[in-house]
């Protein structure tokens, strides 16, 4: 079970809206290969979630190089090209005001598979018998 600081709120529809349009934007980049860049060219990246801050001025992108090989290394690669990045996204995605980008590992496969593992376990599939 997720559980959100009581503070936090479900990102608004604008938020997410722009999120996809970064979304997009970035896996546009990364299939063309426009970064010049052998790490991030040895891979085919997926952007399976780009996350807006409220006020829409930093955008968490998270990032996971197919097979899932060398991620920490992409990750930081990326980082190093943020700054081409965001010009090439504004190029793209028409917005007052570009947000920051930040890259991040996508774990969300990962946790899946464990909850996978987890349902399969004998224990687990015993009670679900019932």
């Amino acid at each position: 079970m997720v559980t959100r600081d009581k503070g936090a709120r479900a990102p608004s529809q604008r938020q997410l809206k722009v999120g996809e349009l970064v979304r997009h934007a970035l896996a546009e980049i990364f299939s063309r290969g426009e970064v010049l860049d052998e790490v991030i060219e040895r891979h085919s990246l997926t952007v399976p979630e780009v996350r807006m801050s409220p006020d829409l001025k930093v955008a968490t992108c998270y990032v996971m190089p197919l097979g899932g090989g060398e991620a920490v290394a992409v990750v930081k690669h990326l980082e190093q090209h943020k700054r081409f990045l965001r010009g090439e996204v504004a190029k793209r995605v028409s917005l007052r005001y570009m947000p920051e980008l930040r890259f991040r590992e996508d774990t969300s496969f990962e946790a899946s598979s464990r909850i996978d593992e987890l349902l399969a376990s004998p224990e687990v599939a015993r009670d679900l018998d019932d």
